[in-house]
């Protein structure tokens, strides 16, 4: 009887090995195999949604912050963006210009008026660099102030008096406006801040009933060749400027052209995806930001998974791939961070009693990829892993190697990750973001042969993070 079922047992042995193995899979990553230089991950708090922060209790304004940017207990995001004011007050979500009166035409002494606030970025700002070591920041203007431009209004559309078909009476302001731009960098340095990137377009595109400015691509290249050696004049050399932040990825390619005279003065391309998906590389040898994106209209949401929608951590997660897989992004910015309201344009909502705020798993999705892909990590070649699912991988600076397992079907499995290239693992630990967990540690092991191992469910996230050995 019991050789019987001794015999059971070894002939069902192979049956048992054979489940294990289809329930398995290998990513193989490539070191030699590199693609783009990440600059990092981030989020703004513009049309004073700073202010909504600030005016937190200090408890919620600090659980706030380290949901931004905490790199243990929240995203860990590495990029700011801040608007650059053009309206002449601050009525309802208006960002006030540093000059909101024409100081008498473009050749004037400037009237600059500072309150060393801006809206509460100057405080947000200051948090993120001091207390967390945020060193990126983007200064973006969604428009000049209207006296600077054809329609004498911050608002709907309009261009900038001198660029190539935008004549003025009251003459040439590009000079001026870029006077004003390097002025609020000085601004910031000043408060401790330095800018590391500079935009002064916003969706060109588009007129829209808030603080707009349209430019084609000849119009930004105009100027362009003026805010570069004014930049440089004030010895600003290592800030770069941006353009064009387009509505959309293909709007942005279709300006490239036009651009290309001033490919030496740029620094970044910059572009949105509302109007089209960053899903393949723009034409373009210049780094290039994703950094505006939301679901500006869907009803507040802080699902992982449900049936897909819009608003869902899981669908951002592979928004997010798209992004960079694809279209060889080196920087993501989420729309907005911290606000309140019902919608899902922010990752992080602000009760209506203001007594709590609440993290979406749109937050964790991107702290999957932020807080285990660094600025300065390459992304590097992958081969297999489960069916279905996502991958890519990164080596970041210090040696890590990043894995991201995106498995969006109902089934999963047991994952391998092995690095080649002479790779040497000491150690490996797995997050995982799913319906129940928040980029949490996920139980891994790792082989003798260097391979890190973890289980990766359906409908989930895991990053892994193999440690080089000394």
């Amino acid at each position: 009887m019991m050789a019987n079922l001794m015999l059971l047992v070894a002939l069902a042995a192979p049956s048992l090995a054979a489940i294990v193995s289809r329930q398995s899979s290998t990513v193989t990553v490539d070191l030699s195999k590199t693609y783009q230089t990440m600059d990092g991950f981030g989020t703004s708090e513009t049309f004073q949604r700073a202010n909504q922060m600030r005016a937190l209790s200090p408890e919620l304004q600090r659980y706030s912050l380290d949901l931004l940017f905490n790199r243990t207990s929240g995203a860990g995001f590495t990029i700011l963006r801040n608007g650059i004011g053009s309206s002449p007050d601050s009525s309802s979500d208006h960002m006030v210009s540093i000059q909101p009166k024409n100081p008498g035409g473009p050749n004037a002494p400037p009237k600059y008026v500072w309150d060393g606030n801006d809206n509460s970025q100057v405080w947000l700002s200051t948090e993120a660099a001091k207390t967390y070591g945020v060193k990126t920041f983007y200064a973006n203007a969604w428009s000049a102030p209207g006296y600077m431009k054809t329609n004498g209004n911050d608002a709907n559309g309009g261009s900038l008096c001198g660029v190539t078909g935008a004549t003025c009476s009251s003459g040439d302001w590009k000079q001026a406006y870029a006077n004003y731009l390097v002025q609020y960098v000085t601004y910031y340095k000043e408060a401790g801040v330095d800018i590391t990137h500079l935009g002064f377009l916003n969706e060109p595109d588009l007129a829209t009933s808030y603080a707009s400015m349209r430019a084609d691509g000849r119009q930004a290249a105009d100027f362009i060749k003026v805010l570069r050696p004014t930049l440089d004049k004030a010895n600003y050399t290592q800030v770069k400027i941006t353009c064009c932040d387009a509505g959309g990825w293909s709007q942005q390619a279709g300006m490239l052209g036009q651009l290309s005279s001033v490919n030496n003065q740029l620094g970044q391309i910059t572009a949105h995806s509302y109007m089209s998906q960053p899903t393949s590389p723009l034409n373009t040898k210049l780094p290039v930001w994703q950094t505006e994106y939301a679901d500006l209209q869907g009803p507040w949401t802080e699902a992982w998974y449900s049936n897909n929608g819009a608003g869902e951590g899981l669908r951002w997660a592979n928004t997010i791939y798209d992004a960079i897989v694809r279209a060889n992004v080196t920087g993501y910015l989420y729309w907005i961070g911290v606000q309140g309201g019902p919608t899902n344009s922010k990752m992080i909502r602000i009760s209506d009693d203001k007594k709590s705020v609440i993290p979406s798993k749109r937050l964790w999705a991107m702290a999957n990829w932020s807080r285990f892909v660094r600025p300065g990590a390459v992304r590097v070649g992958t081969s297999g892993g489960p069916s279905g699912a996502k991958v890519s991988a990164f080596r970041n600076v210090g040696g890590t190697v990043s894995v991201q397992v995106i498995q969006g079907g109902a089934s999963g499995g047991a994952v391998n990750v092995k690095v080649g290239n002479g790779f040497s693992a000491k150690g490996v630990k797995a997050w995982i973001t799913d319906n129940t967990r928040d980029v949490a540690e996920l139980a891994s092991t790792l082989g003798s042969d260097g391979t890190a191992s973890a289980n990766v469910p359906g409908r989930s996230m895991v990053t892994f993070v193999l440690e080089p050995a000394a």
